[in-house]
């Protein structure tokens, strides 16, 4: 039974998946109300703010949509940064806010570690959204993996600063298909991470607690990579 749930919510999430990958074209479109998406997803909609994360997927796929106005709204989101809310883990969790940083080479240590690598770097660097969500989906397809490493893995990660990037771009997508997405994706994520709490027992970590932990690890990194300093009379001749 569980190793059916999980296959089930492995397939909810490659349909996540999709909508962030790229551009959504008219077949897609008509695909996604031809399901009832999102009412159609094996994770129920569990209290009113999954609700309504629901209705407002569903009512952004009942009105009248633009392709043009998606992918304009894509390339902003996904693409040029534009409403200043990166899909990247670094430009989130560093001091300096940019991308490349610590976060990405550990994601390519954990992604390494299961036999996975990211198709092209030069397209999407190891700590973009859609591949932490392409490697989390791969992990939930596997009965080897323990459910406390999909634990970990959210909380320092993927749950990590995606509520930060879903509510700043549901504020400022121009389309309501956007807007709900991200607000969609999160409730998700939420609701699976507290699925996952139940399985294993151990209760969910609190943002403090994961902010913390967080920084010791990003102030380890920065202490492992620091640049020896000259001093003096130690290393030959001083000048």
């Amino acid at each position: 039974m569980a190793n059916k749930l999980f296959a089930a919510l492995a397939d909810d999430l490659a349909q996540l998946i999709r909508l962030h990958d790229r551009e959504i074209d008219a077949d897609v479109l008509v695909a996604l109300r031809q399901v009832d998406f999102p009412h159609q997803l094996a994770l129920p909609a569990n209290g009113p703010v999954a609700q309504q994360a629901w209705a407002n997927m569903a009512a952004a796929l009942a009105g009248p949509l633009s392709l043009d106005d998606l992918a304009a709204d894509y390339a902003a989101i996904y693409l040029n940064n534009q409403y200043a809310s990166s899909p990247y883990e670094s430009v989130w969790l560093t001091d300096d806010h940019l991308a490349c940083g610590a976060p990405m080479f550990e994601l390519r240590e954990i992604y390494a570690a299961a036999g996975w690598q990211a198709a092209d770097r030069r397209q999407r660097f190891d700590d973009h959204l859609v591949l932490q969500m392409q490697y989390l989906q791969r992990q939930m397809s596997s009965s080897a993996v323990a459910p406390e490493n999909l634990e970990n893995f959210l909380d320092d990660h993927l749950g990590c600063w995606f509520p930060d990037f879903a509510r700043q771009v549901s504020m400022r997508a121009r389309t309501a298909f956007y807007a709900a997405l991200v607000e969609l994706t999160h409730v998700w994520l939420v609701q699976y991470r507290q699925l996952l709490a139940d399985v294993t027992g151990r209760a969910i970590p609190d943002r403090e607690e994961i902010a913390a932990r967080i920084n010791r690890k990003l102030a380890l990194d920065k202490a492992e990579v620091a640049p020896i300093r000259f001093m003096p009379g130690q290393h030959g001749p001083s000048w």
